[in-house]
């Protein structure tokens, strides 16, 4: 049997890996992305783009115009007891689901040129050092060859385990829940609601439709036995929230949910690998750029790999770009989620953000980039 042989292999199919997978294919490389699941698909997310990456998009034709995405120009922050600050968004961003984006870049990339292996998922990932090259086995026991794997499965996964990353030997206190639904709610704001053991986020996406997700505590789930039990006894709590679950119409037939949402520090090459996105590390959802770091981290190292250089010197220049754009943001992020998910310490975050331009600015600052080229 022919070796199975792709120049570059892409493992994940999110944001990151979708943005690689078209520019690398549009500029003339061989790439096979391998996606787990069939597209569209719902993803747990708070469905908010920064518009730090948005004339990167429309420059390379990937913004998705013909759904409407829909324009958001202030940030609400609540406590737990529903206390309430406003300001507005240097940047701003645009609301779309994870649902119509990923699919749409999907197509993006089929038509660049770029070869998918759906449903179907990476077991083993190797670097062949004497022969500096990667193998990449999968589940049902195919086989393939390259000369670079891009690694851009998500949050937490079996090649994590695999591959014996320090993050995943502890366990994460969160779980992320997300729902699409209808209701009467600005369009122009994205929303951080806090309650007791974490904070829910709201904006709208296509459709007149809003994403609303939140990131709560495994503890509570157990503790009050199922989701709507735990939502009634810890999230309504908080007036904001009470008003938004009694209010809305719940359009998907049950939520998305992840365990093990985990925000510890990762490191962007491991094993030879380049990792994207969510998998060289996640920032905390209150700081809403989850989506563009995912996309501008899909774009770094395809302009990397487009310059042929070779392994060592690609790994250190992905390296160094990617603690130059990233690193600081994902630490503040850590340091500043400690504001949240408390009763006195969100009240603490919510007179900042009232009271303190300087702090509220020096937090976006440093949680927001730069408008990329």
């Amino acid at each position: 049997m022919a070796e199975k042989f792709r120049e570059i292999i892409i493992i994940g199919g999110g944001l990151a890996g979708l943005v690689a997978a078209h520019q690398l294919s549009k500029s003339g490389k061989e790439v096979l992305l391998i996606e787990k699941k069939n597209y569209p698909f719902h993803r747990v997310c708070g469905e908010y783009i920064s518009n730090e990456v948005r004339d990167f998009l429309i420059r390379e034709d990937l913004f998705p115009f013909e759904f409407a995405p829909s324009e958001i120009s202030k940030f609400r922050l609540t406590s737990v007891n529903g206390n309430m600050a406003e300001m507005k968004l240097d940047l701003g961003g645009f609301g779309i689901s994870r649902y119509v984006l990923d699919h749409f870049l999907f197509e993006k990339a089929k038509t660049s040129g770029a070869e998918f292996l759906l449903q179907a998922q990476a077991e083993t990932i190797d670097y062949l050092a004497d022969e500096d090259r990667f193998r990449v086995v999968l589940i049902d026991g195919t086989t393939y060859y390259s000369n670079y794997v891009l690694g851009a499965f998500g949050k937490r996964s079996k090649i994590d385990k695999y591959l014996n990353r320090a993050f995943i030997k502890s366990r994460s206190p969160y779980i992320g829940v997300k729902y699409h639904i209808h209701l009467n709610y600005e369009k122009d704001l994205v929303a951080l609601h806090n309650f007791e053991g974490g904070y829910c986020g709201i904006n709208i996406i296509e459709e007149g439709k809003f994403n609303l997700c939140y990131l709560g505590s495994k503890e509570h789930l157990r503790k009050y036995g199922n989701i709507p039990e735990m939502e009634k006894e810890i999230l309504y709590k908080n007036p904001q929230l009470k008003a938004i679950f009694e209010n809305a119409e719940f359009l998907l037939e049950k939520p998305e949910v992840i365990n093990e949402v985990d925000f510890s520090p990762k490191l962007p090459v491991e094993d030879h690998i380049l990792m994207l996105g969510d998998a060289a590390g996640l920032i905390t959802p209150l700081c809403g750029n989850g989506m563009a770091i995912a996309i501008h981290s899909g774009k770094l190292a395809a302009d990397i790999l487009t310059k042929n250089l070779k392994r060592q010197e690609t790994e250190n220049t992905y390296r160094s770009e990617w603690t130059r754009h990233f690193k600081t943001r994902l630490w503040f992020g850590r340091k500043v989620q400690w504001l949240f998910g408390r009763n006195r310490v969100s009240d603490l975050a919510v007179n900042l953000v009232r009271n303190s331009k300087f702090i509220s600015r020096t937090i976006m600052k440093n949680t927001h980039g730069q408008v990329i080229k």
